[in-house]
């Protein structure tokens, strides 16, 4: 069984996956929720686990514990709790413009801390174990939680079986070496059967699963650029500026984010602008947030003339938006600085045209 490997990086002598783990094959989908083409790799160990048959962890994205901008106290249309989440649909997509004016879309995924969570991923000779899932050990919700996770190798023997380890605490226990890196993947985790479909590059949409505490866990995987910590190991910002339908004010709560962004009339098109695309290496799907004011609304249809309209509020928030779609200018120019290839969608040779 072979498997498309998305967002490899080398460190040291061996190569690490994303959590976005991929066959040849079109995978299938069961009540577990995400994908279950790799469940037949799992040993017969009794030890094993099978993910097909293993509980699902219950998430909400959407209590007050875990959400900011999108809290079910304050709007009960959002999804219950563990009930799917459509992403195609307001608020969770969102049209805006690129640095040139470009067609952004981007997903919503709330306010999230700079500092990532670790995510295990297991190598037995310096090739990942076929068939384990990954592991994670917090939930929406769970203090520390991000949708960004940093890599840590989990060396085993090479009679370890695929997913008889199934929790951090296991990893634990069995002593098993494990080595951070500077790797990067953002995994929002969602309730099973949760919808994203658009993605930058050609990497599936199917919902990845996972391992938490001995039950299943879903996420989406958004590999549009590969992304490393920063000096001080934190996940990398980029700004982006947006306007409200009613400027942030200290005295008025319902201004601000509560007031949803401006749009042009009878449409979903924001003048938000983001400032780089995915082809450029200061691009991060973490924004920092600078809102301008709701007057300058038809100035702004490009990064230039969004610094030039006044601040209503500065640095906001930072807020998870992977990229999932450009297209090219109304005025035909390039996706972004200068680099052509980049103004269609899911073109994987963009990554290349600027230099990856």
């Amino acid at each position: 069984m072979s498997w498309k490997i998305h967002a490899l990086r080398v460190v040291g002598p061996l190569a690490l996956v994303a959590c976005s783990n991929n066959n040849s094959a079109a995978p299938t989908t069961n009540d577990a929720g995400g994908t279950s083409a790799e469940a037949s790799a799992v040993g017969t160990d009794a030890g094993a686990r099978n993910p097909d048959t293993a509980p699902v962890v219950s998430v909400d994205r959407f209590s007050d514990a875990f959400a900011h901008l999108f809290k079910r106290s304050a709007n009960a249309s959002l999804p219950a709790a563990n009930a799917p989440i459509a992403c195609d649909q307001g608020p969770f997509i969102t049209h805006g413009f690129g640095p040139d004016g470009e067609d952004v879309t981007y997903y919503n995924f709330d306010v999230l801390p700079t500092a990532p969570v670790p995510i295990y991923a297991f190598f037995a000779g310096g090739t990942e174990v076929a068939g384990q899932l990954h592991v994670i050990d917090v939930l929406p919700g769970d203090p520390g939680y991000n949708d960004f996770w940093r890599v840590n190798m989990v060396t085993v023997p090479s009679d370890y079986v695929a997913n008889s380890i199934t929790s951090l605490a296991e990893i634990t226990a069995a002593g098993f070496p494990v080595t951070p890196t500077d790797m990067l993947v953002n995994c929002p985790v969602v309730p099973a059967g949760s919808t994203a479909m658009l993605r930058y590059t050609s990497e599936s949409s199917a919902l990845v699963r996972g391992w938490y505490r001995d039950q299943i866990v879903n996420y989406f995987s958004f590999d549009e650029r590969a992304l490393v910590t920063t000096s001080g190991g934190a996940v990398p910002t980029a700004p982006i500026l947006v306007t409200f339908n009613i400027d942030p004010s200290s005295s008025n709560a319902m201004s601000g984010p509560p007031s949803g962004f401006m749009m042009e009339p009878g449409t979903l098109q924001t003048h938000n602008v983001v400032s780089f695309l995915p082809v450029s290496p200061a691009y991060s799907p973490l924004w920092v947030v600078t809102a301008y004011k709701d007057s300058s609304f038809a100035a702004v249809s490009n990064w230039a003339t969004g610094t030039q309209a006044p601040v209503a509020a500065a640095d906001i928030a930072d807020v998870n938006c992977p990229v999932v779609a450009v297209a090219q200018a109304a005025d035909g120019g390039a996706a972004d600085a200068g680099v052509e290839a980049a103004a269609a969608v899911g073109v994987d040779a963009a990554a290349d045209a600027a230099g990856e």
